[in-house]
């Protein structure tokens, strides 16, 4: 699904240097490079962002909430259709997940459901930019706005991903909501080669508070005014973060092109419906999703596995389906969008060094199959 080992020998004498720098410093927690890819991701992002580095994406979430001072009983608001991570740090802090469909064509967070679902208890929505693109920011801040509620993006799969407003704005995600978690697992847009996250807000207090948190709750060493956790990303991993990043907008178009042959090759393929494009997102596709119509997917699946073609299912169980984080009642039939994706939806191969011809590859076969199917 993702080829890390071509992309690092593309990179291999940059990382291998910043990696022995490291080594022969000894500065292997909190270094000089956390700070130089903090400083150089904060400018990246623009809007006079402040990322704040953790240990992994999970982390961000969960420090992000603690730093926004949600409390047990609190409701938080956040698709059905997404990665149980979301979900899990919500039950973590004792929090309660109420859950909305999402879009049929997106993927994302369905906003016109959301107001539906606030009560009194409600205090944060958490959208999530599934596969690349961005949930419809727009109205979501707004019904924010009105009920005085939290906005914390999960960014971790639209990393670059840039949201336009209606009023011609534009803002990179994680920069739109009043914080973001991001992860750097190594599959991600921008991943290290080992496990990595981040917490992204434009309000300075905020960022100072979560700095806390993530470090134990320290004003300073041995200080704690507040109840804090452990989670660092170390410092080799910021380093090869930081070479990464300069390579990240050069890997979105790598992944890009990669998706317009995909779209090209199935376009005329009734039993498959290609990734939809919103007007009011780019997309960086971390996954190239495709809905089928019609298609036995454990079929097709079995079929490319044959032909050494790797495909995935994100996600073959809605949230609210799942045993863990079911705490409202919820049951089939209650969320029919996410349920039919979960039963309908396939990822294939999707990375910064697909070629042409391992594109027509795939691509044959994924239509050989519909057309067996026939």
């Amino acid at each position: 699904m993702v080829d890390l080992v071509t992309q690092y020998h593309r990179i291999k004498e940059e990382v291998d240097r910043a990696v022995l720098d490291i080594m022969n410093q000894a500065s292997f927690i909190n270094g000089p490079s956390v700070k130089q890819f903090k400083s150089n991701l904060e400018k990246y992002l623009g809007n006079n962002a402040k990322v704040i580095p953790c240990a992994n994406g999970t982390d961000a979430l969960q420090i992000a909430m603690m730093g926004l001072g949600l409390k047990p009983g609190d409701e938080v608001i956040t698709p059905a259709f997404t990665y149980a991570a979301t979900a899990e740090v919500i039950a973590l802090l004792g929090l309660v997940p109420k859950f909305v469909d999402v879009d049929e064509q997106t993927f994302n967070i369905d906003y016109t459901q959301i107001e539906s679902v606030i009560t009194p208890k409600t205090k944060a929505i958490v959208p999530v930019h599934l596969f690349g693109q961005c949930a419809h920011m727009d109205p979501i801040m707004d019904i924010a706005q009105k009920y005085n509620l939290h906005v914390i993006e999960d960014v971790a799969q639209a990393l670059g991903a840039e949201y336009y407003f209606s009023d011609g704005s534009c803002k990179k995600a994680g920069t739109i909501g009043h914080v973001a978690g991001t992860s750097f697992f190594p599959s991600k847009n921008l991943g290290c080669y080992g496990d990595g996250g981040a917490m992204i807000t434009t309000d300075d207090a905020l960022a100072e508070k979560l700095a806390m948190i993530a470090n134990h709750g320290q004003t300073s060493l041995y200080y704690h005014d507040i109840v804090g956790v452990n989670s660092r990303l170390d410092s080799i991993q910021a380093a090869i973060l930081d070479i990464k990043l300069r390579h990240l907008d050069e890997y979105v178009i790598r992944r890009r092109n990669a998706a317009d042959f995909y779209d090209k090759a199935f376009e005329d393929c009734e039993q498959l419906i290609i990734p939809y494009r919103a007007p009011y997102s780019n997309h960086v596709f971390h996954q190239y999703t495709l809905t089928l119509n019609g298609v036995d997917r454990e079929g097709m699946k079995e079929y490319l596995n044959s032909k050494e073609i790797p495909v995935k299912v994100y996600y073959p169980v809605p949230l609210h389906l799942q045993k863990a984080y079911n705490l409202n009642g919820y049951k089939r039939g209650d969320f029919p969008v996410s349920e039919r994706l979960a039963e309908t939806v396939i990822s294939l191969p999707m990375h910064t060094e697909l070629d042409e011809t391992q594109l027509e590859y795939i691509t044959e076969h994924v239509i050989n199959y519909c057309n067996q199917s026939n």
